[in-house]
């Protein structure tokens, strides 16, 4: 059904639909969590994200690797690492009731080998919000989330190894709307956002902090408290 790869999320939410499946436990999320960690024949590709160990050559010849120190550099690696984070921000924000976008010069990348993004993004044409030359401007960032009025909600730029100067420009030029602007990167890189933020360039995002920096790790996280919390009957 998923190829021999899938995150945590979507284990947890196939492995609910089981109706002859009791679990004894009062933390189910927990139990799948140690479950799939410590089985033979499951290998982690990044936090939250595993696949089985008879699909792994397929899913290394479509782009899908472990990262290594070796490997960390290679168009195979940030191919892999800009779709996937997009397809989980595209995830979070359809869950959080918000509507997504992504550019389209990435809808036919693939997430897992399941979806395309174009797929994943619930609005195909992005929203005349503004004046021409500022929905222009946000055109080609990662992932913007809307609410329902259409307004921008989430700006997410998605930064592997390119400039993080690049996207502080963009977000330099729409920061007089009221959404957030993320850089969203490893966090080896978080050194270099603060220095690139100490710009005179970019003293107005800084001093207003209108910029923040979330790791792959913290996404990640989130991504799977995402799932969870949709469980619950009230979230304060």
């Amino acid at each position: 059904m998923l190829g021999g790869i899938a995150t945590l999320n979507q284990i947890n939410q196939h492995i609910f639909e089981i109706t002859d499946c009791q679990w004894r436990t009062k933390t189910p999320f927990a139990s799948v969590r140690r479950i799939v960690q410590q089985t033979a024949g499951i290998y982690k590709i990044k936090p939250g994200l595993y696949a089985l160990e008879t699909h792994r050559q397929a899913l290394e010849n479509n782009g899908i690797l472990v990262q290594n120190e070796h490997n960390q550099d290679s168009d195979a690696i940030k191919t892999f690492n800009h779709a996937y984070y997009q397809g989980l921000l595209l995830e979070m924000g359809k869950m959080r009731h918000l509507d997504t976008f992504v550019p389209d010069q990435d809808k036919h990348k693939q997430f897992l080998n399941q979806a395309e993004l174009g797929d994943l993004r619930t609005i195909q044409v992005l929203p005349e919000y503004s004046f021409p030359q500022l929905v222009k401007r946000s055109s080609t960032i990662d992932v913007i989330w809307f609410n329902d009025r259409h307004m921008p909600h989430s700006f997410f730029e998605i930064e592997h190894s390119t400039d993080i100067q690049n996207s502080l420009l963009k977000f330099n030029d729409l920061q007089d709307f009221a959404a957030r602007m993320v850089i969203v990167a490893d966090e080896k890189r978080h050194n270099e956002f603060i220095s690139k933020m100490g710009y005179a360039a970019f003293h107005q995002l800084a001093e207003k902090k209108r910029v923040s920096f979330l790791s792959y790790e913290s996404l990640g996280k989130q991504y799977e408290q995402e799932f969870e919390k949709q469980k619950f009957e009230f979230v304060i």
